[in-house]
């Protein structure tokens, strides 16, 4: 897997630590743990709970890490439509916007 230094690079000066907790720990101990649970299926738990809470803007790189990990398009669209009828029409409308963005690159 490839470090991921996301948090140094936008919030390093900003906040140091949060940027080691997110580059050290989510991405290079967490995220790494694929005997425990596979990349696709993390990708899959995270941007399922990402739709729920309505974070957006962390969407749009889990969906394209999900992409890498190997979630098709065919997928996406029945994780969205599955979780619409329990977060939310509006919430999973916004989702589909985001992946149809990511699944068209």
């Amino acid at each position: 897997m490839e470090k991921n230094t996301a948090g140094r690079d936008q919030l390093g000066e900003f906040a140091p630590k949060f940027a080691e907790l997110n580059d050290d720990i989510l991405f290079g101990q967490v995220w790494s743990r694929e005997d425990e649970l596979n990349p696709r299926d993390r990708s899959m738990i995270t941007i399922t709970a990402l739709i729920s809470g309505g974070n957006f803007e962390q969407l749009v790189f889990h969906m394209g890490k999900a992409k890498e990990n190997g979630v098709t398009q065919e997928e996406m669209a029945e994780i969205i439509t599955h979780l619409a009828f329990y977060i939310g029409w509006p919430k999973a409308w916004s989702a589909f916007t985001i992946a149809k963005n990511v699944y068209e690159k």
